[in-house]
């Protein structure tokens, strides 16, 4: 799991030194001379900054903030029960931030292959200035091949993720202790206060500029905590104190020496370190490195737009599951928005140095949102909360100082993550509050219980043989398919099932507490089938499921009939609800969203749907 955890959690941090120290100390020589003392700043700010961050906050504290030992964003609002606040109150407000954190994650997921792969290629510039033009074709060409291979899932790269990356955190300790040998005077910047010091003699916006670029050395540790649920805690932690925090030390401490002996290497500190011989063999295992360090945040997004969906943040979509393994899904529509806008940056920008400035401004945000987040998941658990104030408003003061920073950034490229997260942001918003005003609309036309029952017994000319299975959006009431069914052909079939997947804010529902089997009349049952959020929702197995387990005895699945539910929804400014043209966005989502017997699995040949206009 240590190993797994090497290939997957870490790739986006490993590959941090091939930029994170060149933008620093470009920053810290603003134009000028790189001076001794501005090296020694930034390699002890870097330095800081990981144990500070990654090693407490997120190593030690955040990681203790686990539902049902999963992580991430999404499952800090389920633990905080946000999902089902009242408007208005101020667990609405925290959804709210809540979603705007997953958003972000978005805007991260678009940069980080493009700088990534940009910054390894940018190695050839090394030896050969002359290729310089090819730099941008060659990193295009590669993200266009690992978008094209996500279709094919990652399990048959998957193993080799883990030694790869092993052999990636050796490299780099390696070429850090040759730097270091050069010049070991560089190890005086362990001390914090070369840092400090540093920091506080610049004016003010140098200070910021080298905050801000110094951050990048810590993006990509958010993972640690999105991916613990794949891992678990032990792992996640043996691997970083064990072979990734020792590697990136020694990296930025080799490149900051060779810095020091040499301020001209500034340009590509990184691959300077190498010897010569050896440029070009790095600037492939660097390629394969970062292709890597993509893969996981494109799996991460594949994992948080499924926990989205099933929680009712976003539309619904197809989601095709590549392995067997947890987590090995691909969503065909998120896939290539995600390359059209890393594909977009590379272009857009061109240069590693370019997308520094867009890089940061999001992943910073999106820390100081889980810092306030698990604050209060911690008071929530019985914490005290002068201790919980103390020590998440520490961290929560460090977060927003490098947003602060990273704002700086805004105009030179900040802008285009968050420009992504804000219109994620808005289309998970939309669509929830568009969900709710369709249940409510729901809720006006459905029948009671008792209704059916007087249908079923009194009115219906016939009974017809075999079963129905009718989707229901809610626990109770009639499903409005089913209205529809008895009001035009006057019969029911001899037995009805009423079936309701409800998606809990647990991340896994065992089977013996899939199904709640409901009698509500002889021939007339209510099935209820409970799903954690990182489960895929099938009707079909939960059904089979409950056969197997003897619960509707009677019941042939292949000769089923499944009656579903389409509705239209119809924007209206009479009725009270969202703006009009807010109420035609989710329209359009609702229109365009995977069909429910598609998403949750229902058997093609056996569906029958019903068309109902419904106003919002």
């Amino acid at each position: 799991m240590t190993m797994g955890a090497l290939g997957v959690v870490y790739g986006d941090i490993g590959t941090s030194p091939l930029y994170a120290l060149k933008e620093a100390a470009k920053a810290a020589a603003h134009g000028g001379t790189l001076s001794h003392d501005a090296v020694l700043g930034v390699a002890s700010l870097i330095l800081w900054a990981l144990l500070l961050i990654i090693s407490l906050k997120y190593a030690l504290l955040i990681l203790r903030a686990d539902n049902r030992g999963e992580g991430g964003i999404v499952a800090l609002l389920a633990l905080l029960h946000a999902r089902h606040a009242q408007p208005g109150t101020w667990r609405a407000h925290l959804l709210v931030v809540g979603l705007v954190g997953a958003a972000l994650l978005y805007g991260d997921g678009a940069i980080t292959p493009a700088i990534s792969v940009l910054s390894a290629i940018e190695g050839l510039k090394v030896d050969a200035p002359s290729l310089a033009p090819a730099v941008v074709p060659v990193t295009v060409a590669i993200l266009i091949g690992l978008f094209m291979m996500q279709k094919q899932g990652t399990g048959f790269i998957g193993r080799i993720f883990g030694p790869v990356m092993l052999a990636w955190f050796v490299v780099l300790a390696a070429l850090g202790i040759h730097g270091i040998i050069k010049a070991p005077a560089v190890l005086a910047a362990l001390s914090p206060l070369y840092a400090f010091e540093f920091l506080i003699h610049q004016d003010f916006h140098v200070s910021f500029g080298i905050l801000g670029a110094a951050f990048l050395a810590v993006t990509g540790g958010e993972a640690m905590y999105a991916d613990m649920g794949h891992f678990g805690r032990f792992p996640i932690r043996l691997a970083w104190f064990a072979v990734c925090l020792p590697a990136l030390v020694l990296n930025y401490f080799g490149q900051a020496a060779l810095l020091i002996t040499d301020p001209a290497m500034i340009e590509n500190p990184f691959f300077q370190l190498c010897p010569d011989a050896l440029h070009y063999p790095l600037v492939a295992f660097s390629a394969v490195a970062t292709v890597i360090a993509s893969q996981a945040i494109i799996s991460g997004v594949f994992s948080l737009t499924q926990q989205s969906i099933q929680l009712g943040f976003l539309p619904r979509m197809q989601i095709r599951h590549t392995s067997n393994a947890i987590g090995q899904i691909y969503v065909p529509l998120v896939n290539w928005l995600l390359a059209a806008a890393t594909l977009g940056a590379v272009l857009s920008f061109g240069t590693s140095d370019a997308l520094a400035g867009a890089y940061g401004i999001a992943v910073s945000l999106l820390m100081a949102i889980t810092t306030l987040l698990a604050a209060l998941v911690a008071i929530q658990w019985g914490y005290s909360p002068w201790l919980v104030v103390a020590v998440n408003g520490a961290f929560f003061v460090i977060d927003v100082i490098f947003f602060s920073a990273n704002s700086v950034k805004l105009f030179e490229g900040g802008w285009f993550p968050l420009l992504l997260a804000g219109l994620v942001a808005f289309l998970m918003l939309t669509w929830r509050s568009g969900v709710k005003l369709v249940e409510a609309a729901r809720g006006k036309l459905r029948q009671p219980e008792e209704d059916l029952i007087e249908t079923a017994v009194n009115k219906c000319r016939a009974r017809l043989p075999g079963t129905a299975v009718f989707l229901a959006s809610a626990p109770r009431g009639v499903p409005l398919a089913l209205t529809q069914f008895v009001k035009h052909n006057r019969v029911l079939h001899e037995r009805v099932l009423l079936v309701t997947v409800l998606i809990e804010e647990s991340p896994h529902i065992p089977d013996e507490e899939r199904a709640e089997i409901i009698e509500i009349i002889p021939g007339i049952t209510r099935v209820i089938l409970h799903y954690g959020f990182m489960q895929n929702p099938t009707i079909y197995g939960g059904l089979k499921l409950v056969c197997r387990q003897s619960k509707l005895p009677g019941v042939d699945l292949s000769d089923i009939t499944y009656y579903v539910g389409r509705e239209t929804i119809i924007p209206s400014e009479d009725i009270p609800g969202m703006w009009v043209w807010r109420e035609g966005v989710f329209a359009f989502l609702q229109r365009n969203a995977e069909r429910s017997a598609a998403f949750f699995g229902v058997p093609t040949r056996q569906v029958v749907e019903f068309g109902t206009e419904l106003e919002i």
